[in-house]
């Protein structure tokens, strides 16, 4: 029987597959509609009953029935189908169809190959272990596929006398999408075409297309990495075949070796995906250790850091103690020894100009500390820490710069006695950005309270506009007002900036 339709759509692949150049020119854009089937519970050990098939918009002119029956440890369907074309249109890639059983679930099973005759015409009579399943047909680019693609060329219809329960399929069916394909009719209408060959060369023609598309989606997913032997195997199950078949030999030996190359490809592309998973799955722990180490090594030298804060202040409470009782001691030795002197304002004493000291040697330590981590300043405000708008991802701050801000907050919460508030600015753009500067604002505060401060001791506000450090009137300017600040003050640090001091007034008389 020769079979010129059918070797010429072999040919016309084997033109566009092996040179890598086709001069398609796209008609149609075909693009996947999300749709829906019904699959059926068919009653067990029950009778023979029926299922149609019909053509998606892909293959309008296709339809089918089905006789289903469910006999004890199995389903047995025996599927006819008719105006099944090339599946070539899809794309030189496509070389046949795969009829899908689709749990309600969404799970699919490859039930096997959809062959066409010179009529467009297809038969296939296969078992599966499924009880209740929907089915499709898809056109794949080999037979050996485990999900099917995303060009489904017929979906079952219920019939109004189909034994069985319906339930409807809740996940999608395009399980293993590819992205756009261009429906041609213009690609295999100008095909020359090709020589008369019989059935059994077509055959295996047809095969062996299907192993060198299916080892060439496996190399492409990273098998050749991946499983390098399972690959190696499919290569020369291929190369055998090939020869056998330049050569001239037996056809069925060709077709058998073609069809286990294309499954060995399959097995390969599948191993690779899980090494690749399992790879990803490794990183991401080895991440998540590493950010654990860090995190750990952060609490460890805030308690440090605390420690090293609370023997500091009991260091100077013990000094200013004995300071007090010696100035207490030598000011009742005084009186004792003299007359009290006249009623004339009281000088500043000695301990409060110490503790004076005291905090500003501590406002010094504690700016220095903090300006290791983020640009600090001293202000009347207190200890200002500026972080920009390009320090954040939309409302999210940028990891780099979150890690500072927890490591700031372990200097800070080392200092008891202090009150934390961050405020968030804008350009003055509106209501946007002032819910914006309240966004930032809380994102920043949720990085302090990560780094060890208490979320009761932290204040997050959205101040908007009201305080611009220079006119919007430029780009650059309305980028620098977008900004958070974190304002560290507190009685232990004293009021004063360490460039600033108090002034006595004296009253002048004339």
């Amino acid at each position: 029987m020769m079979r010129s339709q059918l070797a010429a759509i072999a040919i016309f692949a084997m033109s566009h597959t092996s040179s890598g150049s086709s001069q398609q020119v796209p008609i149609y854009q075909v693009k996947v509609i999300e749709r829906t089937v019904s699959a059926v519970n068919y009653q067990y050990q029950g009778d023979p009953t029926h299922i149609d098939f019909r053509g998606t918009v892909l293959m309008p002119a296709a339809k089918g029935d089905a006789e289903v029956q469910s006999k004890q440890g199995r389903t047995r369907i025996d599927a006819r189908f008719s105006g099944v074309g090339a599946p070539s249109r899809f794309g030189p890639e496509y070389l046949t169809y795969v009829l899908w059983a689709v749990t309600p679930e969404g799970g699919a099973r490859n039930l096997g190959e959809v062959v066409a005759d010179s009529g467009d015409r297809a038969h296939i009579k296969v078992t599966t272990s499924l009880q209740a399943f929907g089915m499709i047909v898809t056109a794949e680019p080999y037979s050996a596929v485990r999900q099917p693609g995303n060009v489904v060329v017929l979906e079952n219809q219920v019939r109004s006398d189909t034994i069985g329960r319906i339930e409807p399929i809740h996940a999608r069916f395009e399980l293993l999408p590819r992205g756009n394909y261009t429906y041609d009719h213009s690609a295999a209408a100008n095909q020359p075409p090709g020589p008369k060959v019989s059935m059994k060369r077509y055959e295996s023609l047809l095969e062996l297309y299907q192993a060198q598309n299916a080892i060439a989606i496996a190399r492409s997913q990273g098998a050749d990495r991946y499983a390098p032997d399972a690959l190696a195997k499919a290569d020369a199950l291929f190369t055998q075949a090939r020869q056998m078949e330049d050569h001239k030999g037996n056809r069925d030996t060709v077709v058998a070796l073609a069809r286990q190359a294309a499954q060995t490809a399959e097995d390969a592309r599948a191993i690779a995906s899980k090494r690749q998973e399992d790879e990803e799955l490794a990183r991401t722990k080895a991440q998540l250790s590493r950010e654990q180490s860090r995190r750990e090594a952060a609490e460890q030298a805030a308690r440090q850091a605390q420690n090293d804060a609370n023997q500091q202040q009991a260091r100077f409470e013990a000094e200013r103690a004995a300071r007090e009782r010696a100035e207490e001691a030598s000011r009742a030795a005084a009186a004792a020894a003299t007359p009290p002197p006249p009623a004339t304002p009281e000088p500043p004493r000695e301990s409060a100009r110490a503790e004076a000291a005291q905090k500003s040697a501590l406002r010094r330590q504690l700016l220095e500390r903090m300006s290791r981590y983020l640009p600090a300043i001293d202000s009347p405000r207190g200890i200002v820490v500026t972080i920009p708008s390009t320090s954040f991802r939309g409302e999210a701050l940028d990891p780099v710069a979150a890690e500072r801000i927890s490591q700031l907050a372990t200097v800070i919460a080392a200092q008891p006695g202090l009150n934390t508030k961050v405020d968030g600015y804008s350009d003055g753009d509106g209501t946007a950005g002032d819910v914006a500067s309240k966004i930032h604002a809380d994102a920043v505060r949720d990085a302090l309270v990560r780094g060890g401060l208490s979320p009761n001791a932290v204040e997050a506000r959205g101040l908007g506009g009201s305080r611009p450090m220079v006119a919007n009137n430029t780009l650059a300017g309305r980028q620098r007002n977008r900004r958070v600040e974190i304002v560290v003050s507190g009685d232990a640090i004293g009021t004063l900036a360490n460039w600033d001091h108090a002034y006595s007034l004296v009253s002048s008389q004339r």
